[in-house]
């Protein structure tokens, strides 16, 4: 395939993330023709159909978020890392992408989030092999709770921003994530930096009622 059209595959993707983000999954191929600049007979061409692009959609946008999260746990500084906030306008299309996966729901919903939690497991572990995040007892379980809790902070701005309190993802989503940083940033990374509970107790009790429970 000739470099021009990888170009033009690339501008049709990132085109649809951005409509797809704005109007949702009904968006016609028409119209995200128009924003890329093509025929809607070359987005056929390179996609071969709607769902398809979307399928590409998903992947470029988990490709995305693992390269980016994986080199901020394992090779960047925390400095460098907190200094990316100021680039996170970039990255807005993305977000409001997602946005609009977790409230179209489906099975085709769930395969991107799973795709997620795969990714986050992996990124997760390469922190830990790095020495810059602590190992856990279920490294599974512990991608899925940071993915919900990353996945809730994005619907939470959606429905304040149906209350009246903020900028939706799918109509701003560079003011909106931007209203998001300031509102969580701080307290997210001291929950994950320094814990919730003061003890083990909870941690404790539990694992002893969940022996319990295996026990024959």
């Amino acid at each position: 395939m000739r470099s021009e059209d990888l170009t033009a595959r690339a501008r049709i993707r990132d085109a649809a993330v951005a409509r797809f983000g704005r109007d949702g999954f009904r968006a016609p191929v028409r119209t995200i023709a128009q924003d890329a600049g093509v025929s809607a007979g070359l987005v056929i061409h390179h996609f071969g159909s709607k769902d398809a692009l979307r399928a590409a959609c998903d992947e470029h946008v988990l490709t995305v978020i693992r390269e980016q999260k994986s080199a901020a746990i394992t090779q960047a500084s925390p400095a460098e890392t907190i200094g990316l906030l100021a680039t996170v306008r970039e990255y807005a299309p993305l977000f409001a992408y997602i946005v609009r996966s977790l409230l179209d729901g489906g099975e085709v919903a769930a395969h991107f989030v799973d795709g997620l939690v795969d990714d986050a497991a992996a990124y997760l572990a390469a922190g830990e092999a790095a020495g810059t995040i602590r190992p856990s007892v279920d490294p599974p379980g512990r991608a899925r709770q940071v993915i919900a809790t990353q996945m809730g902070l994005l619907v939470l701005a959606q429905l304040d921003a149906a209350a009246g309190r903020g900028t939706a993802p799918t109509e701003d989503p560079g003011t909106a994530i931007e209203e998001l940083t300031s509102r969580s940033m701080l307290a997210g990374l001291e929950l994950y930096t320094h814990g919730l509970f003061t003890d083990t107790g909870y941690l404790d009790a539990y694992q002893h009622f969940r022996q319990d429970k295996e026990k024959p």
